[in-house]
């Protein structure tokens, strides 16, 4: 572990600007750390222009991490070669040391510091030090609470942290530390803040957020509550509108948890559940708490209880010792099941983890054959679930942005509209049927007479 320093204050502007690499997670901890610059000495800006100090929040999922952080700090130093540069988040956490041999990067913070990054910036710039700072992550067992306002029409509140599973190829355990909760009391309280702020959109996010109720407290973890409990207070509160999930794991995912959302008025029938693969001998290689037949039985019975659901799930490919009968085992179960959209991932040997281990490397070119081949069925599968629900109406929430003369949107479905761009639209929840899927993919609603 590296030295931590002490710091002081600082007395002018300065322009801070911040850069998010990886999941929703990390969006929604950029924008409350961020929040906490707000006023005071510091003025936010656009990471492409010429700020004082720069931050970035890195993400430890693939073997690009070392490769992205090292592209936008050559970025940012181009547009401002005095520039600060404080790394926070996942792969801060794993790697400080060798984060902290990046030309220009001065401040490095795991994860039991970057909440407080503000307290570490003010002084460090007046005072020309570094600091790099990472943690025992078994340590930290507190629980930051944190939410996104970049977008206004949605935003990701974190309620849960850390993982307790130990799948062979994550470094996430070692990233964030044990699965821990934020209280439902104060979760509500953050529904009620965001709503307020015009937010039509709530999507809850963690780690492992089918684990939520796991709170920290006098230094240790206990179990208070469950996921199931958290959902049926989130319905009763009176300021939730429409609330989706992020990821949940398949052994998570109860029958009961399926039934709840089949008559929900508040939260979407949209479920992303991760696969990973569809070989059994891969799963148990995996470590997975699952095999192919009971993720099947998941699948089944959401599109029997919520017909419409929209379904998702992660699938990684090229894991060590995937055969090609492996990789075809697979994409045959894929095939047959009624998911709705993939995200394809390759696999990337990640430093401390076990499966970086194991023998039958697949290798490189093999390893992006199988990923375009699943991104095809991915496509595939995506437009067949469009245009299942054609002639069905929607709650469509469309977004703010102009982009190339049109505005866009998610049905509570999850399905991608775009229509041309009406300033009158935007941030607006419509009611409308959809009536054809176009050129690129996107679903068209019906306009008024």
């Amino acid at each position: 572990m590296i030295e931590e320093k002490v710091i002081g204050n600082i007395d002018k502007k300065i322009g801070i600007a911040f850069h998010t690499l990886g999941c929703k997670l990390n969006f929604s901890e950029t924008s409350a750390i961020s929040r906490d610059f707000k006023n005071d000495n510091f003025i936010q800006v656009s990471f492409s222009s010429s700020a004082d100090v720069y931050v970035i929040n890195t993400c430890s999922v693939t073997d690009n991490a070392d490769k992205k952080l090292k592209f936008l700090t050559r970025k940012v130093l181009r547009q401002n070669p005095n520039g600060f540069i404080a790394v926070i988040g996942c792969y801060a956490q794993l790697q400080p040391e060798s984060i902290s041999s990046i030309y220009g990067v001065k401040l490095v913070l795991g994860a039991d510091k970057k909440f407080k990054l503000k307290d570490y910036i003010v002084d460090l710039i007046a005072k020309s030090n570094n600091v790099f700072h990472s943690c025992e992550i078994s340590s930290v067992l507190n629980f930051e609470s944190s939410y996104s306002l970049n977008c206004r029409t949605r935003s990701f509140l974190k309620i849960q942290d850390g993982c307790d599973y130990k799948c062979s190829y994550c470094t996430i355990p070692k990233a964030r530390g044990m699965s821990r909760s934020d209280s439902i009391e104060n979760i509500l309280e953050n529904i009620k803040k965001i709503t307020k702020k015009g937010i039509k959109e709530i999507v809850l996010t963690g780690v492992n957020i089918g684990d939520y109720g796991l709170l920290s407290e006098n230094g240790q973890i206990n179990r208070v509550s469950d996921f199931l409990n958290l959902l049926k207070a989130i319905e009763n509160h009176k300021y939730s509108k429409r609330v989706r999930i992020s990821s949940i794991e398949p052994n998570l995912l109860s029958d009961e948890i399926i039934d709840f959302f089949s008559t929900s008025k508040v939260f979407v029938p949209h479920f992303h559940i991760p696969l990973q693969s569809g070989s059994d001998k891969i799963l148990n290689k995996m470590k997975r708490r699952y095999l192919s037949n009971y993720y099947e039985g998941r699948v089944k019975k959401i599109k029997k209880s919520i017909p419409n659901a929209c379904i998702g799930a992660d699938v990684i490919v090229g894991f060590p010792g995937e055969s090609d009968d492996d990789f075809l085992d697979t994409y045959n179960f894929i095939k047959k099941i009624d998911l709705s959209y993939l995200h394809v991932f390759t696999y990337s040997e990640r430093p401390g983890t076990e499966s970086i281990k194991f023998p039958g490397t697949v290798e490189n070119n093999k390893r992006s054959q199988r990923s375009i081949l699943l991104r095809k069925l991915s496509d595939d599968k995506k437009k067949k679930f469009y245009i299942t629900q054609l002639g069905g109406k929607f709650n469509i929430l469309l977004e703010n942005i102009n982009n190339k003369g049109y505005i866009y949107g998610y049905t509570e479905n999850y399905i991608r509209v775009r229509a041309p761009w009406d300033p009158s639209l935007k941030n607006n929840l419509i009611y409308r049927e959809l009536e054809l899927v176009d050129n690129q993919g996107y679903a068209r609603f019906k306009t008024l007479n």
